[in-house]
């Protein structure tokens, strides 16, 4: 399945940081949809001046799924390793599994998303350093070379 069965200590530095994003999360985007108005998390709706959006809610939804529940996903992935046909498509690394690739993804797509926040926000505030350093050290830890030789395929799984 894999060159190594032994699981080096950078793979559950990255289950860490995986479940760690998820959770948080999934608790802001709870959060966010029982207080739309942003209350709860002390951010109050004119933060919201420079986004299409006119409360929380959809931030809400999207930081719940993409940033909570999809992190939780790959983390299985990355525990289990199982046959994710949908996701061979989007993995162009061919001899990595592909919850290897979707954890890559879900670095740049959490340092995008707190781009996109404080642009829209206008502000910076150490929240969003703490949350695009975690993206940042998702995607240091998922390239580091014992952890791509441990999600190595042979030649039996999610090719193409």
């Amino acid at each position: 399945m894999r060159l190594s069965n032994r699981r080096p200590a950078a793979v559950i530095v990255l289950y860490i940081l995986q479940a760690f994003l998820g959770v948080g999360a999934i608790a802001g985007g709870v959060m966010l949809l029982i207080d739309p108005s942003g209350e709860m998390m002390g951010m109050p709706v004119s933060v919201l001046e420079r986004s299409p959006f006119p409360n929380f809610i959809i931030p809400g939804i999207l930081l719940f799924l993409v940033f909570g529940v999809l992190p939780l996903v790959v983390l299985y992935g990355l525990v289990k390793k199982p046959d994710w046909g949908w996701a061979t498509p989007l993995n162009p690394f061919r001899a990595l599994h592909s919850a290897w690739a979707l954890s890559l993804y879900i670095g740049f797509g959490q340092i995008i998303w707190i781009m996109v926040e404080t642009y829209m926000m206008n502000a910076v505030s150490m929240v969003h350093v703490f949350y695009t350093s975690l993206g940042l050290l998702i995607q240091a830890v998922t390239l580091l070379p014992p952890v791509q030789r441990y999600f190595v395929l042979d030649g039996r799984q999610e090719r193409s």
